[in-house]
This record gives structure tokens, C-alpha cells and sequence, in this order.
């Protein structure tokens, strides 16, 4: 039975504001990979994405191709593993895989897609991970990293790793080709260490894994990294950075803490940025979800969930569980709002302020930096989110 994978959006998609405001869920990052990355290593294909409208042009939809194949839809906020990929593959056509009331994979013969039509009902007893918060992306990156480390390492040797050096635990440290580290410390230790193509580590940074580094991502000169972290591919980490997850192409280059925090892509941290991840009296955190218009407990620990496209100036002082929404210019003396919807401009979070032409042209601009530029499936994003994000604030 021929099979073609695709990985749904779910209802949870709305509570990953500000992130799923531009990606489908299983574009997030957790760990070394994407969740669409992990799906296609785990079984061997490309996998395509069923999502809301104004993000399909550029995570396409790919259907079957004839009425003989079966559509394997899958759950976007689901992490796999060894079990779950072998119960999806016992699935016959118009069976579904539950585990209590959630879906996790359905199989329909044919072109047309029904997620809503009865199935028979199978369910799978074992672990499932997922993200169903958007704090969840970093409070499973330590786990994520760990299983993503095995997948794509296991069977292959590291590149060299140069003997200026100190190395703790070399077994879980790994280097792709290309990858440059000198005169530094990696203690592997607490954790696997990766480093991928063409990634630099300069002189004089402290590491303790966890960490994964992506294509073309730099460790500039004394950095410190606590653990548990991600730098998505030609991202750029400095100061201190302690279990948090940069998507891809985002800057946190210079001195100052971020701790327990997500940075979507085409993020930048100004020098001497710094975030707070714990309150002064060590109660919970709450942390606003922009779809139900309330905060909600993330926990002991939250740093900044930082949308794409968005920056902030130097010395920014960013309270804990802060929320920054798509491509807002956040600048100013004082904390801005523990919620800064997108679209804002200056330190008072009130949307629709940073005009969406001016946004665009930013926006090209920092991708032009690094070697890209704004396609036009970026740009009808960025629209679509401006229109959303204008619309909610005219009805309040």
C-alpha cells in the first residue's frame, strides 16, 4: 500500500502564537530538527503540510496522486519515535491511532482529505511528546536534542575536533564536516553536543551540553551556554544562553541572559539585552496566549517567546514570560509589556504602529543580511498577519 504523508495543523496551532503565526506547527524547532524533519528521517520521505490558508503557498499541500494510495495524515505537534512510527505503519486505510482523545494519525484512501469522517479507532498505549504550548518548545528541547543527537549520528564518526580543545565526554560530542571549533571547552557530560556544517564555535566559549548547532550558526568569542540549547541554522549566539531555542537566522550576538526562551527566525537581541526567567518571589509565571486572551501558567521558568521578524534595541530589559509578537520593533528605556502584539513600534505594545510597507522593506532588509531575500510567499505571510492582527484590534 503506497502511502503519502502529511503533517496537519491541529486546534493547538492557535495556542502557539506567536510562532504559528507564520509556520505551520511542524515548521517549529525542537531539539536539532524541525518536527517535519524528524518525521522525514524517521520514515525515510518528504512529508507536506496541511495548514490554514495564508501559510499553504509556502508549506504546500501534496495529495495523494490516485485513488490505489493512502493519505497518512499526522498530528503537526507530535514528536516521533521508534513506537509511534511502527503503530502508524500498521495502519490500514480508514484507521485512526488515538490516545485518549487525541489524534495522533488517521489514514484515508484516495485524493480527498476528511479529517472529520469516522474511522476505525485504534489506540497507542505508549509515551507520546508534543508541544502544546509554546513554552513546551523549550521545556522538551533538553529530551528533543538527546533523540534527535542518536538519529542523525548513529553509525557515523564526528569530523576531527581540533586538540586545542577541552573535551569532556567525546562520545557525545559531534562535529559535521566543515564545522570549526578552537580553544574552547565542550563538556558533553550533562548532555550530547552538536555541531553542524559550517558552524564556528570562536575562541574561549563555555559549553555544557546540551547543544545543537545548525548549518552556518557562530558562537562568538566567550559565550556561555548552560545547556539545552538550540541555534537554528546561520543563527549567531553570545553572552549567556541557558536552555532556549533560536528557530533559525536570529541574533542573540552580544552579552547579556537569555534563559528558558523560543527566538522565532530573523529575530535580533541588541547588545546587552537581557531577559528574566524567574520571578523575584519564585511563584509561577503566566504567560499570555494571544488566541483565548488570557495568561496561563508556563511554570517555574519562562524567559521571552519572541515571534519572526522581530527585534529589540540595545540594553532592552525584557521581564519574565514575555510574549513579542511578528515583526515588532521593540526600542526604549523602560520593560515593555509582558504582551506585544505584532505589528508594534517602540516599547508600549499597541499593534498596527510599525506600518506594514515599513515592516516589509525591515524585513527584507535583515534577510538581506544574511545572504536571503523576502519571497513573495513571505510577504503575502507577513499581510495575511498584519490583516488578523488589524482586524482583532478594530473589534476591541
Amino acid at each position: 500500500m503506497e502511502r503519502n504523508y502529511i503533517l496537519f495543523d491541529t486546534p493547538v496551532r492557535d495556542l502557539l502564537y506567536p510562532f504559528t503565526h507564520t509556520r505551520p506547527i511542524a515548521a517549529c524547532r525542537v531539539g536539532i530538527l524541525t518536527i517535519q524533519e524528524k518525521w522525514e528521517h524517521w520514515l525515510g520521505t518528504g512529508v507536506s503540510h496541511f495548514t490554514v490558508p495564508h501559510l499553504q503557498e509556502k508549506f504546500p499541500l501534496h495529495r495523494a496522486a490516485d485513488e490505489n494510495m493512502v493519505n497518512i495524515l499526522l498530528s503537526g505537534h507530535i514528536l516521533p519515535d521508534a513506537g509511534l512510527i511502527a503503530a502508524i505503519a500498521s495502519l490500514e486505510a480508514n484507521e485512526e491511532l488515538y490516545q485518549d482523545s487525541h489524534l495522533l494519525a488517521k489514514a484515508i484512501r484516495g485524493k480527498d482529505i476528511h479529517l472529520l469522517s469516522p474511522g476505525e479507532r485504534k489506540n497507542y498505549p505508549g509515551e507520546v511528546l508534543g508541544i502544546f504550548k509554546p513554552w513546551d518548545i523549550f521545556a522538551l528541547n533538553d529530551k528533543a536534542i538527546r533523540a534527535d543527537f542518536k538519529l542523525l549520528t548513529e553509525g557515523r564518526s564526528s569530523a576531527p575536533i581540533s586538540s586545542t580543545n577541552q573535551l569532556i565526554n567525546t562520545a557525545d560530542i559531534f562535529l559535521e564536516p566543515g564545522a570549526s571549533v578552537e580553544y574552547s571547552v565542550l563538556n558533553a557530560t550533562t548532555g550530547p553536543i552538536y555541531i553542524g556544517k559550517n558552524a564556528q564555535v570562536m575562541e574561549g566559549c563555555l559549553i555544557r551540553g546540551a547543544l545543537a548547532m545548525g548549518e552556518g550558526s557562530v558562537l562568538k568569542m566567550g559565550t556561555k551556554i548552560y545547556g539545552a540549547t538550540t541555534l537554528g541554522p546561520y543563527c549567531t549566539g553570545g553572552g549567556e544562553i541557558k536552555n532556549s531555542v533560536l528557530f533559525g537566522y536570529s541574533n542573540k550576538g552580544h552579552d547579556g541572559y537569555l534563559g528558558d526562551a523560543v527566538l522565532g527566525e530573523w529575530c535580533n537581541l541588541g547588545a546587552n539585552t537581557t531577559c528574566s526567567n524567574l520571578k523575584n518571589n519564585v511563584s509561577p509565571v503566566r504567560v499570555w496566549l494571544e488566541a483565548r486572551g488570557e495568561a496561563a501558567v508556563a511554570g517555574q521558568k519562562c524567559g521571552v517567546l519572541m515571534g519572526d521578524f522581530s527585534r529589540c534595541g540595545i540594553n532592552t530589559m525584557l521581564n519574565t514570560g514575555t510574549v513579542i509578537g511578528v515583526s515588532c520593533n521593540i526600542f526604549g528605556a523602560h520593560f515593555p509589556p509582558v504582551f506585544t502584539p505584532s505589528f508594534s513600534w517602540g516599547n508600549l505594545g499597541r499593534a498596527g504602529e510599525y506600518r506594514l510597507e515599513e515592516a516589509l522593506r525591515d524585513a527584507g532588509a535583515w534577510m538581506g543580511l544574511k545572504g536571503r531575500q523576502l519571497e513573495e510567499a513571505d510577504r503575502k505571510i507577513l499581510e495575511a498577519v498584519h490583516e488578523i492582527i488589524s482586524e482583532k484590534d478594530l473589534k476591541t
